[in-house]
This record gives structure tokens, sequence and C-alpha cells, in this order.
């Protein structure tokens, strides 16, 4: 089994651990992209893993929406931080 890195928001922006937590228990529209974000990223793994099978076309679509998630999440942290 390969090893596949996580990409939760804490380790892609440990500077920013604070307006996590913050946005977390005030924000739900953060709360709700928050999970779609992580349920992604464990998706994700468990096809890069081998733990289930998808088209290299259909992960790439995943990873597309993951970025495109985690783009809108880092933009409320920069605002929540400033």
């Amino acid at each position: 089994m390969t090893h596949v890195d996580n990409h939760s928001l804490i380790s892609d922006f440990p500077d920013y651990r604070q307006q996590i937590h913050d946005l977390k228990t005030s924000d739900a529209h953060f709360v709700k992209l928050h999970d779609r974000y992580e349920a992604l990223d464990r998706e994700i793994i468990r096809f890069e893993e081998g733990l289930e099978h998808c088209s290299d076309q259909a992960l790439e679509a995943l990873k597309m929406q993951r970025v495109q998630i985690k783009d809108q999440l880092f933009k409320m942290l920069i605002a929540r931080k400033g």
C-alpha cells in the first residue's frame, strides 16, 4: 500500500490554526465547505492508496474539486486573519 499525504487545512496552513478554529465554531458556511473538503480528501486518499478504484479522469476531477474548495476556504482564512 502506498502512503499518501493528508491535505488537512491545518497541515497545509499551520499559521492559520486559530482562524480555522474560530471559523469552525462561528461560520456555518465555512463548516460546510470544510466538511466537504475533508470528505473529498479522505475519498481521494482511498483511491490513491488503492483501497477503492476509480478512473484517472474521475480522480483528477475529485482533486480539482478539492483545490477549488481549498481556495475558497483559504480566502475565508485570509479575510479572518486580516
